[in-house]
């Protein structure tokens, strides 16, 4: 059976396409985009230099993503732990890179499709960030085709000490906590992905086998894939062998295989 190949993409990404089963892509992945300062030393360049080249590789992997019907995508793009781990004049320049990202790829998004969202504290990014975030999330909120999540200012800690918070607070102006039951379903809802299904992959870029506190609650049955490539120098291809590895798995979700119990 011939596969049909999506426009758009270039004859690599279409080679590795043409082997994949278009019913089995998972319906969201979630992507920790690592090695920036690393390609930069490489060359001798400063840490933003890297940053500076991510935003290619966010712009190839959006858009095959998009292409070939990824129903969502979520990038890890800024950690609430940044603001302690980075210099204040990287920490500045990845908001100022943030804020043009957001306008110069307006266009790309609207191209294919794609309705932007935001995950994290972002109430506590600067005022001029989250004004540009909210410009571009209404912009594309018509928009039919990927969801592409941005998490930003995000920690999974967080996120759960939020969710309680709000569990709390919810059910003190409903008749008191007395009566509370909290179980899966209710952190659920109150996480901050709760209009998203779980992760059926997580790619991470530049070697590290660690999830650096990403989505931990939705992780918990993600396949994982661990790429060497670093970030600046990852595009859709490479998306595309991780979707094959992806493919090539049989996922449990904690039980058996049918062969296992017949034995």
């Amino acid at each position: 059976m011939t596969v049909a190949i999506p426009q758009g993409l270039d004859r690599k990404e279409a080679e590795i396409y043409s082997k994949l089963d278009p019913k089995r892509i998972p319906r969201h992945i979630a992507l920790i985009m690592d090695g920036n300062g690393r390609w930069a030393k490489k060359r001798h360049m400063p840490r933003v230099a890297g940053h500076r080249a991510g935003v290619a590789a966010v712009r190839s992997t959006v858009e095959t993503a998009a292409r070939i019907g990824v129903p969502a995508l979520t990038l890890y793009a800024f950690s609430a732990e940044n603001w302690k781990r980075r210099p204040r004049t990287e920490t500045g320049f990845l908001m100022a890179l943030l804020r043009r990202y957001l306008k110069q790829e307006l266009p790309t998004l609207q191209q294919n499709n794609i309705r932007l969202e935001y995950i994290g504290r972002k109430h506590e990014l600067p005022t001029e960030v989250q004004e540009r975030m909210g410009w571009a999330r209404d912009a594309t909120a018509e928009n039919t085709g990927m969801v592409l999540t941005l998490a930003l200012n995000y920690g999974a800690r967080t996120e759960l000490v939020d969710a309680f918070n709000d569990i709390v607070h919810a059910a003190a102006g409903n008749g008191g906590i007395g009566h509370l039951k909290i179980d899966e379903e209710l952190i659920k809802q109150h996480l901050y992905t709760r209009n998203l299904p779980d992760p059926d992959l997580v790619v991470r870029t530049s070697g590290e086998m660690r999830l650096s506190n990403f989505l931990l609650w939705q992780l918990a049955y993600a396949e994982i894939y661990v790429t060497e490539t670093l970030w600046p120098d990852f595009r859709g291809r490479h998306l595309l062998e991780a979707i094959a590895e992806y493919q090539q798995r049989e996922r449990r979700y904690g039980g058996l295989l049918e062969t296992e119990t017949n034995n």
